[in-house]
């Protein structure tokens, strides 16, 4: 075959050994995905320089295990080497659209399984605190995410905990995936977040990997993806809670859900000091119209009883004034019956008053025979001796 042509493939594997880059590749069959066919390739060192020039960093991403390519390729046999397929040049236009036929089949398939809002359904906490991070400890978004949260204006703490991962290769949607599967056990976090640092297109493809989807729509709680940059949108970032396209986008969202949050409260605390402030005032109006009919109220009850007491002291003067005439005659005419019944005015109207030893004689049981009395008459006195008692 003199001249180079164009083979469609998928690469098996891949190796590269000073410089050159020896791959195997494989054609699979339609009904089973059986292997159909297999040769082995090479791109030398020279192919390989002049492709990196021209490719950049899609080169090494289309150099992938897995990676369905189209290659322009020269047939090379040698008698003590055998058959090999040597490289030339790569399409990457075809790898792209084989790529793109593949993210709508995933997409469709987790339509097909109502997948994609599953996970926009769970809720995020008011506040965001503890935080699952799966990145590469390597990766720049692992830095820029985590400078970011440390460094927010507003002095907000986050608890992360970094799960590492591949971001990069076939191996990422498993190292996702067994992530998942820790932190699901672990439990005890607000949310999730996949971060990693933008690249091409073909960077990207491990995210579009249906098996990494489905585990995180059905994931339990948010998840948060920051991958790639502003132009790249993976298919993880469709069934992802919250997709926002950079590593220091998602830090940037965590700090201004947790800022909205105490907005609010300090909303609520202007509302509530407003409200207590108009319903003192409302009560301090209430408590000063009540002051004021208390005095009112008070001051004609006072008038009143004062009137009562100037009333009553009127009639109790009055009274006194009448008892005190009545016990004024009363008085006098005691006097005049105490003077009336005093002795002199009885020895006066001719009567006398015999006593014996100083004591009044009233009957004779007290007398005897010759006992001596003292006769008290208006004019004076005698003394006799009693010579006989009669009843």
């Amino acid at each position: 075959m003199p001249r180079a042509i164009w083979v469609c493939c998928e690469i098996a594997q891949c190796n590269e050994s000073r410089g050159h880059y020896y791959l195997n590749l494989i054609e699979k069959k339609e009904e089973d995905e059986g292997i159909k066919a297999r040769s082995d390739a090479v791109i030398w060192q020279s192919d390989y320089r002049r492709l990196k020039r021209k490719l950049g960093k899609e080169l090494d991403n289309l150099l992938q295990e897995g990676v369905e390519v189209k290659l322009m390729a020269r047939v090379d046999f040698h008698e003590r080497y055998g058959f090999k397929i040597i490289i030339e040049d790569i399409d990457p236009i075809y790898t792209l659209g084989k790529l793109e036929l593949q993210r709508r089949k995933v997409i469709e398939a987790l339509q097909a399984d109502d997948l994609l809002h599953l996970n926009k359904e769970k809720q995020l906490p008011p506040v965001i605190q503890r935080v699952a991070l799966i990145s590469s400890r390597t990766a720049a978004g692992y830095s820029d995410f985590t400078n970011q949260l440390e460094d927010n204006p507003y002095g907000y703490q986050f608890k992360w905990e970094l799960y590492p991962a591949a971001m990069q290769g076939q191996s990422t949607s498993i190292e996702i995936r067994n992530q998942l599967k820790k932190i699901r056990i672990y439990g005890g976090y607000d949310c999730v977040v996949i971060t990693r640092g933008g690249g091409a297109r073909l960077d990207l493809m491990a995210f579009d990997d249906f098996e990494l989807c489905k585990t995180v729509a059905e994931f339990p709680i948010p998840v948060l993806t920051g991958v790639g940059h502003e132009t790249d949108e993976c298919i993880l970032d469709l069934v992802a809670h919250t997709p926002v396209k950079t590593p220091t986008a998602a830090a940037e969202f965590m700090i201004n859900h947790n800022l909205q949050f105490e907005s609010r409260l300090i909303q609520l605390g202007q509302m509530l000091y407003l409200s207590c402030q108009e319903q003192i005032g409302d009560e301090q109006l209430w408590l000063e119209e009540a002051k004021q009919i208390i005095r009112w109220q008070s001051k004609a009850a006072l008038n009143q009883k004062q009137l009562g007491l100037d009333h009553l002291h009127n009639e109790l003067k009055q009274l006194t004034d009448n008892q005190l005439r009545k016990e004024n005659d009363a008085l006098g005419h005691l006097d005049t019956l105490n003077d009336l019944l005093s002795k002199e005015a009885t020895l006066q109207r001719g009567y006398s008053l015999t006593v014996k030893d100083g004591e009044i004689i009233k009957d004779l049981k007290g007398i005897k025979k010759g006992d001596l009395l003292e006769t008290h008459l208006e004019s004076g006195e005698f003394v006799s001796e009693v010579k006989e008692k009669k009843n």
